[in-house]
């Protein structure tokens, strides 16, 4: 079925879609920042159910290091797959700030933008060459681009700029067969933003349609749907993963 790129995959969402994606029957290459103990535990995981991964460094807010990258991606799909081309692109590598407005530093802004949407921008310029004809990019967004949630302002204006981005992909890489889309996952119980404290977990429960937070496997399957033939007709979307969160 190909081999597919997953950026943060050595935890919360990224992980849970590198399973789902092997069960599958794809290929796994994921990416780790500042854990690769946590990354080939993924890889271990994978590789004991049958499926066949690697984990590779790579911080997506440092566009310098795309080359070296792509060379070491094409490196391990030769080596592990003996191909040389990508069936998918995930686009999950991210962090969170809790900060109003007013307390933001430029820092903290630069911050954001460099892995939520400037990252992600030129990783797809670098890999679209190893991307094969009919191949899927997800980029996750979030929720937080629909509901104002105090405290997130840039995280969510960048979110929601690779949302509009996803659907400039769609248009350009149509040619190709390229499919683009974006996943918005609501409250979701990861690490991200610090994770999630019992107080916090309830009213954001009770926030939502189906009374619960969201599992990282939630929003995985959603992925590994829309890298699949089955979202074969799904392109420059953006599908809120979120349970029904505040409708």
């Amino acid at each position: 079925m190909g081999v597919i790129v997953i950026t943060g995959g050595s935890r919360g969402i990224g992980a849970a879609t590198a399973r789902e994606c092997a069960r599958r029957g794809l290929g796994v290459i994921l990416t780790y920042n500042r854990n690769p103990a946590a990354a080939e535990a993924v890889v271990e995981q994978i590789t004991t159910q049958g499926g066949r991964a690697c984990a590779l460094p790579l911080d997506v807010g440092d566009v310098a290091s795309f080359g070296e990258f792509g060379d070491a991606v094409a490196l391990q799909l030769e080596r592990l797959w003996a191909t040389r081309t990508l069936a998918g692109l995930v686009n999950n590598a991210g962090y969170g700030l809790f900060n109003p407005i007013e307390a933001v530093t430029e820092q903290e802004f630069d911050g954001l933008f460099g892995v939520h949407l400037k990252g992600p921008f030129f990783l797809v310029q670098q890999l679209l060459p190893l991307l094969e004809r009919g191949a899927s990019i997800v980029n996750l967004t979030s929720a937080t681009t629909r509901v104002a949630t105090a405290g997130v302002a840039p995280y969510a204006a960048f979110k929601g700029g690779l949302e509009v981005m996803t659907r400039y992909m769609a248009k350009e890489f149509g040619a190709r067969g390229i499919r683009v889309n974006a996943v918005s996952p609501g409250p979701i119980r990861t690490e991200l933003g610090g994770g999630l404290n019992d107080e916090f977990e309830a009213l954001l429960s009770a926030q939502t349609a189906l009374g619960r937070v969201g599992e990282p496997e939630d929003v995985a399957r959603v992925v590994a749907m829309l890298l699949s033939a089955d979202g074969g007709w799904i392109n420059a979307q953006s599908i809120e993963v979120a349970g029904g969160y505040i409708v």
